[in-house]
């Protein structure tokens, strides 16, 4: 699952101040829809749920409410935080 890793790698450098909020929104989508097909390939549940929590539940959430850093961060956080326990526990 290298290039789920890579974006899931990707989020947990953002959210240890690694990467700044503006790369990770320019970043993360761009890199999210270059490994898309091959994320598919990998693991099409956990390609969804990337999608859903931290594009559409995160970054789409942060253009439309112009959060500050912190939130933004934390928004994030809570996202990864569920994604990483659907993991543990099974994807649907």
């Amino acid at each position: 699952m290298k290039n789920i890793e890579f974006l899931m790698n990707m989020t947990k450098e953002f959210l240890e101040g690694k990467m700044g909020v503006i790369s990770y929104c320019l970043d993360f989508p761009y890199e999210f829809e270059c490994r898309y097909k091959k994320m598919i390939r990998e693991d099409r549940d956990y390609a969804e749920i990337i999608y859903d929590e931290l594009i559409e539940k995160g970054i789409h959430v942060q253009y439309d409410e112009n959060l500050s850093d912190k939130d933004f961060r934390n928004k994030i956080r809570k996202h990864y935080k569920y994604i990483k326990e659907v993991e543990k526990e099974g994807f649907f």
